[in-house]
Order: C-alpha cells, then sequence, then structure tokens
C-alpha cells in the first residue's frame, strides 16, 4: 500500500499537496492541525477559519516562489528560517518551493541564472515574486548589480510575469536605512518601482517571521492578496498599534514613566515613552505576537520600539527622544490632575448651566426687567424624557 510519504516522492513535486510535503517530513497530523490553528488565529479568522487553511493545505499544491535580494542585510531571511514554529520553516523550504534566491540557492553563476529563467518561463502568471531590499536608481542602478543585471532590470523584467508581489521588510517596503537622508544611491521601494501588479508590504526590521507565514498561508488560503491598510500592509497584522497592545500601556495612562535606562522606574516596568518609544504612531503585532515563539518583544526586553514597520522611521528619530506632541490627557498629567481638570471642567459646566438655564426661564416666562419671579404664573412641569416639551 502507498504511503503519502511514498507518493510524495513519486509524484511530480508540482501535484504532491501541502500537508503531503510535511507529512513525507514526519510532520504529525496533530502538529498540522495546531499550526493550521494558530495561522487562524494569527491572521483573524477565528475558528470558523480553521477548517479553510487544512482543507486548502490539504488539497493545494505549492506556490512557486522567486525570492529576490537587492539592497538588504538578508534579516527578513533570517528572521523568517529562525521561527520557532517548525512548520514555519518549513514554509519556506517545502510549501511555497522556493525556485530562485540568491541566498540559499545551492547553484550559483549560470546555473543560478538559469534556475531563474526556467521559473519565471515555466510558471509565467503562476509564481510569487517576493523582495527583499530596496532597489537603487541612481546611476541607472550600478549600486545593485547580479550577473551583470541592474536590480531595477532585474525586478522589471521578473514582475512582468508574476501573480503577485511581497515586498518583506522595511527595505523593500519604504527604502529603510538605505533610503535615509541624504540618500546617496537613490534607494527606492518596490511599490515605487512596478506598477500593475497587487503588491503586499510585510513592514518590519525584520518583519515577524509568523507575520510572513500568516501572508503566504492567507495567499495559498484564499488565492487572493489579503486586506490592505492605506501602506499596503496586511490588516490582520498591522490594524493597531503597539502602543494600544503594550502591556506597559497602565503605566502610560497613570502617569508612570522611566526617566533613564538605569532608574528604578526601568527596573519596575514603566512606560517607555520618554526613552523616546515610538509605539504610539506604530503599527504591528508586536505586542501581541512577539519574536521567538512569543517569548518577547522589544519593549517587553527594556528597549522602546523605533517604529521599524513605518515609512522612513530612520529619518524620523531620533530614536532616544520622546515624540513631540501624542494626543491624549499629556505625559506630564497624573490621575490627580486629570481628577482635578475634570472637577473644574464640571463645576464650569454646572456654573454656565445655571446661568443658561436661568436666562432661559426668564424668557419662557415673559419677566420684565424689575419683574419677580414670584410674581409671574407658575411654569408648566416638563417631563425630562419628553423632548417634545409636552404638558404633563
Amino acid at each position: 500500500m502507498e504511503t503519502i510519504a511514498d507518493r510524495a516522492t513519486r509524484v511530480d513535486h508540482d501535484q504532491v499537496t501541502v500537508y503531503e510535503q510535511l507529512t513525507a517530513r514526519g510532520v504529525s497530523r496533530r502538529d498540522f492541525l495546531k499550526f493550521c490553528g494558530w495561522m487562524s488565529a494569527c491572521m483573524g479568522l477565528g475558528a470558523d477559519g480553521i477548517a479553510q487553511v487544512v482543507h486548502a493545505l490539504e488539497t493545494k499544491t505549492r506556490i512557486p516562489v522567486v525570492w529576490m535580494h537587492f539592497q538588504e542585510c538578508t534579516c527578513c531571511s533570517e528572521s523568517f528560517i529562525r521561527s520557532s514554529h517548525p512548520i514555519v520553516a518549513d514554509i519556506l523550504l517545502d510549501k511555497i518551493s522556493l525556485d530562485y534566491t540568491e541566498t540559499l540557492l545551492a547553484a550559483s553563476g549560470h546555473q543560478a541564472e538559469q534556475c531563474l529563467q526556467d521559473t519565471i518561463r515555466k510558471y509565467k502568471g503562476e509564481y510569487l515574486l517576493c523582495i527583499e531590499g530596496s532597489v537603487p536608481l541612481a546611476e541607472d542602478g550600478v549600486y545593485c548589480c547580479i550577473g551583470g543585471k541592474s536590480a531595477k532590470d532585474i525586478v522589471a523584467e521578473v514582475a512582468a510575469g508574476a501573480k503577485a508581489i511581497i515586498a518583506w521588510g522595511n527595505c523593500a517596503c519604504s527604502g529603510c536605512v538605505q533610503a535615509a537622508k541624504p540618500n546617496p544611491t537613490a534607494a527606492t521601494p518596490v511599490h515605487k518601482v512596478i506598477s500593475g501588479k497587487p503588491i503586499i508590504n510585510v513592514q518590519g526590521c525584520p518583519p515577524i517571521a509568523e507575520v510572513m507565514a500568516g501572508v503566504l498561508v492567507h495567499l495559498l488560503t484564499f488565492d487572493r492578496i489579503p486586506q490592505l491598510d492605506a501602506q499596503g500592509r496586511p490588516k490582520a497584522f498591522y490594524s493597531r498599534r503597539v502602543h494600544d497592545t503594550c502591556y506597559r500601556r497602565p503605566n502610560y495612562d497613570a502617569g508612570l514613566f522611566v526617566e533613564s535606562f538605569d532608574d528604578d522606574n526601568a527596573r519596575k516596568g514603566y512606560c517607555l515613552y520618554k526613552m523616546g518609544c515610538k509605539g504610539p504612531t506604530t503599527y504591528n503585532s508586536c505586542g501581541t505576537i512577539r519574536w521567538n515563539g512569543g517569548v518577547s518583544f522589544p519593549i517587553q526586553s527594556g528597549h522602546g520600539c523605533i517604529g521599524c514597520s513605518e515609512s522612513n522611521f530612520w529619518d524620523n528619530g531620533p530614536f532616544y527622544e520622546r515624540l513631540g506632541n501624542f494626543p491624549g490627557f499629556g505625559i506630564e498629567t497624573t490621575a490627580d490632575k486629570i481628577g482635578l481638570a475634570v472637577g473644574a471642567a464640571t463645576v464650569a459646566g454646572a456654573a454656565a448651566h445655571a446661568v443658561l438655564t436661568n436666562i432661559r426661564k426668564h424668557h419662557e416666562i415673559g419677566e420684565q426687567p424689575g419683574e419677580s419671579a414670584a410674581d409671574a404664573p407658575p411654569t408648566p412641569a416638563i417631563d425630562p424624557h419628553n423632548q417634545g416639551g409636552n404638558q404633563s
């Protein structure tokens, strides 16, 4: 009797389903279902989405992927392959079938270039183009060349036959450090180089591995790009500010802040806003998904958010300087001051209400100057819940 593992080696690799590939690598059914549930939660699908993810991975074959590297440090790839969840790493090696990448490709030179040409020709209109790094446009693109071609020419050629494009990390999404002033290479994000193709920006420096996996699983499950925000980022992972999901948020609301990294407030885990934390203006899943299998994230480790999932974050510094203005009660406001302010506002409001009520009453009874209210006819009682003003 033929096993799934036998089928995975016998059948054409293009026809083997994702589940068959995972099983052939020793992934148990239990671990597979746990992964599907975990991915559904990460993507915001909830319990109803688990069955969809399971069905997709059991029935759909691989996604051919071309993964390009331009001006970057490879931290996005490093983040992805070092995920603590074993199936996330398997996504890169099995689920999506990485057909070409300069970082992990065994071949080199002409053989590597042949792999690229074979892929874009065989899977025209079907493959995903993943791009890591910015594209330099200065001096006709000479600052980044591969195989005798500039990054600008390569991305134009490979994007032409791609089904969709994923920009990994801040370099590809917004230029990152290469595009920081004065940007000598004219480093340019992918969405400003490619047009006419759906582009998903997976921001971060680097992005969280599970976020990267979630985007790929979404594409595999639903065969369409996820819902994106105004910056082209998947809303499932970038719809909330780091500030909103930060466990230190109650300290911010209470006016408890770290004044220096070595003070007693830092040891107590107070809010890092005064130390330049950009959490209030940064959208990412760091506070919920976290890093290293959910162990921690920068703020939990004692360092403020530097806003790496936002455009131009290198020029939005300095990193250790507090934000100049952030809507709310005000950074120096304490609970006592808030109480006093609210109390003063209440008294002022009550006084104003009394004055207006008195003026309205005089108007209603037609009181003349010098006339006493006692001499006027009684005012009919008004039901406070009857806005029409009918008599009781």
